[in-house]
């Protein structure tokens, strides 16, 4: 089993300087990703906390940045048009020479699409929505021209350059529970899948789905890195006891979400851990 590799995230309620200290000790600590999340209002008990736009945060964290990966976990498909996605992706991994991992979910805050008055659809059509921006984007960034004819997205000789800098393209995130339609497409279209959360055994239940649906289209299900996102109440050892947990059913990303008043102390704290959490496995 491959290595566990773990990352930094912070997302809302933080000001840009809070934002770009996190970054910067991801990158001069040595973690391998570092992530923002999109959404349009803040998540919990309020929804007017500061929150900005994830693909121009992307492209700051870009800039901002020299060695750490970069990438949103997760992008909602349901926000922007897929090839106005493909583009602004595009734009970031060569701004971060090459380092970006491409994060897609298929949108699930209704209360963001009833105030901007975005289509929500059902479960069903937002996965059919998801699988059809797979084969667009995929496609743009692979092909001299796109023409697509389904459901929900048309286009008609599309022209998409450049090509990122990653070939044949950047890693693709897909994150997503659902047995039916959401695994069956991170089967077909993901280099990584995402578990939102979970214990380790709920993850490892959900992952041997996953598998199943690789078998179904003839997929080496070892072809998907698992990963997970853990939000830090506090850093102790607990957290190497648990990345222990999660690496013995398979995953080998661990997303790290800071929560504190203080997220870049915080990230220091979780820096200082690292070199421990390196020997996991």
């Amino acid at each position: 089993m491959a290595d566990m590799r773990y990352g930094l995230k912070l997302s809302q309620n933080a000001t840009i300087d809070q934002l770009r200290a996190v970054w910067r000790v991801a990158d001069e600590a040595g973690f391998d990703h570092c992530w923002c999340m999109d959404h349009l209002a803040s998540l919990g008990a309020r929804d007017d906390g500061p929150i900005f736009e994830a693909w121009a945060l992307l492209a700051g964290m870009a800039v901002a940045t020299s060695r750490t990966r970069i990438g949103c976990m997760v992008t909602g498909n349901t926000y922007r048009h897929p090839a106005v996605l493909a583009k602004a992706a595009v734009t970031v991994d060569h701004l971060s020479g090459g380092r970006l991992e491409f994060g897609l979910g298929a949108g699930w805050a209704e209360n963001e699409h009833a105030m901007l008055g975005l289509p929500f659809g059902t479960k069903g059509d937002r996965a059919d929505w998801l699988e059809e921006a797979c084969q667009v984007i995929l496609s743009l960034w692979t092909e001299q021209r796109t023409s697509f004819e389904g459901s929900h997205y048309q286009l008609a000789g599309a022209i998409a350059e450049p090509k990122p800098v990653q070939q044949p393209h950047p890693p693709v995130w897909i994150g997503g529970s659902g047995r039916q339609r959401t695994l069956r497409i991170t089967a077909r279209y993901a280099d990584v899948w995402n578990a939102a959360g979970g214990s380790p055994e709920e993850v490892a239940e959900v992952s041997a789905v996953l598998d199943r649906r690789c078998a179904e289209i003839g997929r080496d299900p070892a072809q998907i890195r698992r990963s997970v996102q853990v939000r830090v109440a506090e850093v102790t050892d607990e957290l190497l006891g648990l990345a222990e947990s999660y690496h013995a059913v398979g995953v080998t990303e661990m997303v790290l979400i800071l929560h504190s008043q203080d997220p870049a102390g915080q990230a220091d704290q979780v820096a200082g851990l690292l070199p421990r959490l390196r020997a996991v496995g």
